[in-house]
């Protein structure tokens, strides 16, 4: 509810809106004890957790502190336990935390210790899910993406060299969370170990000694369990609860495997159940299950005393272009900007209905327990249509290269994310087959800097006809990485880039000039007045007298990266299904505002605006 920051008002939000946040904070008095000398403990019983003796049924949401504005951690919040949940489910993604070797980033959007201390607050247990690795639709499920530099890397394995990477990732954040542990005084009752193994192997040794780094951090003491799809039992461990992971109408069966697997568990639980799921680009919007089905399996879950997390209670933002893809066989599909997952709270925050009617059912299940009033919305504006009216060429904003024999991937330049500028020289006259190799993962081709072909891993794409006069002839490569893989057995392996060798009719491409572009924060210059062929940057700006969320409408655009005041918004694809962006409130203030866009497409002075609701379409039939 409120932008406010180490005390400071946001001047994001107006003063009511502030006042209201203050009004249900106080309404929310925690309902755990305050970090004291009295011991306490908290394990499992009967088929629920037990809390100081007290057996407790878990109701909880899912929500991940980096995709939330850290402003909005403390509304969010406040919404969760206004729709009746008792606790919230949390990832800790290790690639903000460690985004290069040994260099550790633990405050401002990154504070998880925080968010958590936020939770307590709000009277809420905390189900802490570090990883290391944690899937979540995210780059690289977790993992930073410096892993990679060494080519014999075997994640989610024994191998030494992930190993002591993971250990210090778990140490350090044991560091930060370890006082956050109910048996500290902190809302921590429960860590799980690893991620859904049992999609991924069966290597009861390697589980062993990624429960072992956890509790040598300091994270044990509290309930430690798996998590896995019913069935997949290769990713439990026996002297752990064994939870489950389950959608709308998997709920009794679920349960029925659960209880056949470990007919005397003392604790049953759905780690996770969808009432939505995610979006991927080129394919149509995902809307969430039915409500009435979501209600009869929930209900079902908690008439029979059970404990639930919904994955997700808000799904957020995958900012800094975060977002990650599936694959399968051949099969590529990275996943959109947008993390909505069809929650019961939106994107912007906003309830859904579906938030009001889960909100009536789990009224039924906290006895003795009045829930808070919902609180007020951060407010959404609209922004009257504008021109991006300066370009920059990207030809004119090139880095220093780095010069190679063989184009070399993102990885080997420290590129977390973004686009890497592969260019070599070619000699004509040559008409042939240019196969690149299998980029990863959109990549477009120009000779002479005219563009000449488009190619996108989605669609298995990797050749193209070249057809060069007499002379020498520039050749360039521009390849976007649209998202990490996060499941299943490819993503391990998932270097970006130019990651074979390049050919010409079958002779092997030599001598290239690597230009790494790192997208975070880009520094443009050279800005004209006037539009320019090729891919470049388009800055335009706005003025705002009431300041708000919004979602900028980017369907004018093609291909490419959104900044609004400095602050990375996300990914535009024209396919859709996603349309716009959310931008919240606070990053935005009275008077001027700049959006810069840097596209793929040759645009014109797009013109873009700010609308109060997503916009969705799909222009791209799946293939």
């Amino acid at each position: 509810m409120n932008c406010t920051i180490r005390g400071r008002r946001s001047p994001g939000l107006p003063l009511p809106v502030l006042v209201l946040a203050a009004f249900f904070c106080v309404l929310s008095t925690p309902a755990q004890p305050a970090p004291s000398s009295a011991r306490h403990t908290v394990t499992t019983g009967g088929g629920q957790f037990v809390v100081d003796g007290k057996p407790v049924q878990i109701i909880s949401g899912e929500m991940h502190p980096a995709r939330i504005p850290r402003p909005y951690w403390r509304d969010r919040l406040l919404m969760a336990k206004a729709m009746g949940l008792n606790a919230v489910t949390v990832y800790v993604f290790w690639n903000v935390h460690e985004p290069r070797p040994n260099k550790w980033e633990f405050s401002g959007q990154y504070d998880s210790a925080e968010f958590i201390r936020l939770a307590q607050q709000a009277g809420l247990y905390v189900i802490l899910r570090p990883g290391p690795y944690v899937c979540a639709e995210w780059s690289f499920g977790g993992y930073p993406n410096w892993l990679l530099k060494d080519p014999k890397m075997q994640v989610r394995s024994l191998y030494p060299g992930y190993m002591q990477a993971a250990r210090d990732y778990i140490n350090h954040l044991g560091a930060q969370l370890t006082p956050l542990l109910w048996t500290h005084g902190g809302p921590i009752v429960a860590v799980q170990v690893e991620n859904e193994y049992g999609s991924y192997g069966m290597d009861k040794e390697y589980l062993e000694a990624v429960k072992q780094m956890e509790i040598n951090a300091g994270l044990g003491g509290v309930v430690l369990y798996t998590g896995d799809g019913p069935g997949l039992w290769g990713g439990t461990l026996p002297e752990l609860p064994a939870a489950i992971d389950i959608g709308p109408g998997d709920a009794q069966d679920g349960f029925r495997k659960l209880q056949k697997f470990r007919p005397n568990q003392q604790l049953m639980y759905a780690a996770e159940f969808y009432p939505g799921w995610f979006d991927q680009w080129g394919n149509p919007h995902q809307k969430g299950a039915p409500i009435a089905e979501q209600l009869k399996d929930l209900d079902w879950i908690l008439s029979h005393g059970y404990s639930l997390s919904l994955y997700m209670f808000h799904g957020g933002t995958d900012w800094g272009f975060m977002n990650g893809a599936n694959a399968s066989g051949k099969d590529y599909n990275p996943q959109t900007t947008s993390y909505d997952y069809a929650a019961p709270l939106d994107e912007a925050g906003t309830p859904t209905p579906h938030y009001y009617a889960l909100r009536a059912l789990f009224a039924k299940y906290r006895p003795g327990v009045t829930l808070p009033a919902v609180p007020a919305s951060i407010p959404l504006i609209q922004v009257a249509p504008f021109k991006l009216g300066r370009t920059a060429p990207l030809w004119s904003n090139l880095p220093k290269s780095i010069h190679t024999e063989e184009p070399m991937p993102f990885e080997d330049f420290d590129i977390e994310t973004g686009y890497m500028l592969y260019r070599a020289h070619i000699h004509g006259p040559v008409k042939g087959v240019l196969d690149i190799g299998g980029a990863r993962d959109y990549a477009v081709v120009y000779v002479n800097g005219r563009r000449v072909a488009v190619l996108d891993r989605r669609l298995g794409q990797h050749e193209a006809t070249l057809d060069v006069p007499g002379g020498e002839a520039q050749l360039d490569i521009l390849v976007e990485d649209t998202g990490r893989i996060n499941f299943g057995r490819l993503f391990a392996n998932d270097r970006k880039g130019l990651i074979f060798p390049v050919t010409l009719n079958g002779t092997k491409l030599t001598g290239w000039d690597n230009y790494p572009l790192r997208m975070a924060a880009p520094a443009v210059k050279h800005w004209k007045a006037y539009d320019v062929p090729g891919p470049a940057f388009h800055q335009g700006t706005f003025n705002l007298s009431t300041v708000g969320d919004t979602y900028l409408d980017v369907s004018t655009l093609g291909k490419g990266l959104l900044w609004v005041n400095g602050h990375a918004a996300g990914r535009v694809w024209n396919i859709g299904p996603q349309q716009s962006d959310y931008v919240p409130g606070c990053w935005l203030h009275h008077g001027r505002n700049t959006v810069t866009v840097f596209d793929l497409e040759e645009e014109h002075s797009p013109e873009i605006s700010g609308v109060t609701r997503h916009a969705y379409a799909v222009r791209e039939a799946r293939k």
